[in-house]
């Protein structure tokens, strides 16, 4: 959790995430939407693209000026980043309720996110979890032979 946080932990590099996310991509709309100054906003997208959460694309020559894409790596931080808006809108909206909601766009529900395990499908709750150390038990399953047979729905 500690090299994760290195990289994401502060509250400026979530923002700029979440604005990713909706499908800000250029400097100056970071600044505008986020109030952020320049120098921290600089030194968090530089700090996002050296850890290849971002990727650093011209769409401007003279002057040259890049937009800022999640790569591959970024967009595994979706469940995350959406995993800390649901939980301040559960905990701290009020009674005014949520500001936003997401929509499945597949089948048009308004959704929750819920954590479920990749072998059998079922919502996961924090008491029904141990960790194990590394490699685990000898009869553990792996995640990769887990998802490779199919999930019964009864």
């Amino acid at each position: 959790m500690a090299r994760t946080l290195a990289v994401i932990g502060d509250r400026w590099t979530l923002l700029i995430l979440r604005e990713c996310f909706l499908r800000v991509r250029r400097f100056d709309e970071f600044q505008e939407r986020l109030g952020i100054g320049r120098p921290i906003l600089t030194d968090r997208l530089r700090k996002l693209v050296d850890n290849f959460v971002l990727t650093k694309v011209a769409y401007q020559q003279h002057p040259t000026r890049y937009e800022y894409r999640l790569t591959a790596k970024g967009l595994d931080l979706y469940p995350v980043v959406l995993s800390i808006v649901h939980w301040g809108d559960v905990h701290l909206s009020g009674r005014a309720g949520r500001p936003v909601v997401h929509e499945h766009v597949a089948c048009g529900h308004v959704f929750d996110p819920v954590t479920t395990c990749s072998a059998c499908a079922a919502p996961i709750d924090p008491r029904d979890v141990r960790v194990l150390p590394r490699g685990g038990p000898a009869r553990r399953t792996t995640v990769a032979a887990s998802a490779r047979r199919p999930i019964s729905r009864s």
